[in-house]
């Protein structure tokens, strides 16, 4: 039994694992000025140093100052 006996659907599909690992992923920019006004419920945070901006109804708007 080789891997051509079970065919494409029962292989990892590794695009939507891009794709889910994308939406996890957070903006490292020098300023967050243009990020924290992407949408109205952004907010800036400190934490451990660091300056955050954060958004719990679209968290795609999510990164950190680096």
């Amino acid at each position: 039994m080789n891997s051509s006996d079970f065919g494409p659907s029962m292989q990892p599909k590794a695009q939507s694992a891009r794709r889910d690992m994308k939406d996890t992923t957070m903006k490292v920019r020098n300023s967050l000025r243009s990020l924290k006004q992407r949408h109205r419920d952004c907010r800036i945070v400190r934490r451990k140093g660091r300056v955050y901006v954060i958004n719990k109804t679209q968290p795609r708007f999510k990164a950190r100052q680096g």
